[in-house]
């Protein structure tokens, strides 16, 4: 891949992080889910964006830990209001300049230890899985790894919520066009790149989900992959999502990176270390 394409993708990626900074700085209580979806729709399309690997979700309350979600519609916005404390997760994925990214971010209205103690523990967890990627451990492994951290601090995995329980998947470029339709939430055209890696990695022996189940047991396969660990607690839920690059270098360090470092979540880490 070559490096305008790494700056297309840092470039969605951090728009995506503006967008929900700018957002969770204008909630109140009050607003609904699917008014925050709105507000994060509305500021990127102001921007240029055209396209979605999927639509701008809001999650408030017990639903940032998916709490008794069953099935794939109950993670779309609904009008619960958000209230004074209350956890909130804004995930969206969109497509700019023909580069997608799939970001999550965790906040709340006012104080939330409980959320800020979920946020500080997720720390580990992204230097677990660049560890076990740069390894070379298969896909399944490292999920399994990731889910032993999380009982370990006390904590349920909930990205297990999600179809197939994936906690991330491939992301790639996305064909520019002047209408892009979306179905179920979902881009289109983003839908049937992903639907032509399945094919693909199916006949050679890898997923483009990343999964506890046997079909993600198998070495990271290069490219960029969304990752996004999401840890509850007690109906409270935090997670990040970003861009993991795995290239086919032998060189650990040039094997696996996180695609950008300067992200909330990581200067949140920062500024904890240095306090």
């Amino acid at each position: 891949m070559a490096g305008d394409d790494f700056r297309g993708f840092r470039e969605v990626q951090r728009l995506s992080y503006e967008c929900a900074e700018t957002v969770a700085a204008q909630l109140r209580p009050g607003m609904t889910e699917r008014e925050a979806a709105r507000m994060q729709r509305e500021w990127l399309r102001e921007r240029g964006v055209r396209d979605w690997f999927h639509l701008p979700f809001a999650w408030f309350g017990d639903r940032t830990a998916f709490a008794d979600f069953k099935i794939p519609l109950q993670f779309f916005p609904t009008n619960r209001k958000l209230e004074p404390g209350m956890p909130f997760i804004l995930d969206m994925a969109p497509v700019y300049k023909g580069y997608a990214a799939d970001i999550g971010y965790s906040g709340s209205l006012g104080l939330n230890p409980v959320q800020d103690r979920l946020m500080s523990d997720l720390q580990a967890h992204r230097t677990l899985i660049l560890e076990q990627v740069r390894e070379r451990r298969s896909l399944r492994e490292i999920y399994g790894n990731v889910e032993r951290l999380m009982t370990r601090q006390g904590y349920a995995n909930r990205h297990r919520a999600y179809p197939f329980g994936v906690i991330a998947h491939k992301i790639d470029r996305v064909k520019e066009r002047r209408w892009s339709p979306t179905a179920f939430g979902f881009g289109t055209q983003s839908l049937k790149g992903l639907a032509s890696d399945a094919l693909h990695g199916h006949r050679e022996g890898w997923s483009p989900l990343w999964s506890p189940y046997r079909f993600s047991d198998h070495a990271p396969q290069p490219g960029l992959w969304a990752v996004e660990p999401h840890l509850g607690f007690r109906g409270t839920g935090a997670k990040f999502e970003e861009i993991l690059v795995v290239t086919d270098s032998r060189d650990p360090e040039e094997s696996a990176f996180w695609l950008d470092d300067d992200l909330p979540h990581v200067r949140r880490w920062a500024e904890e270390k240095a306090a």
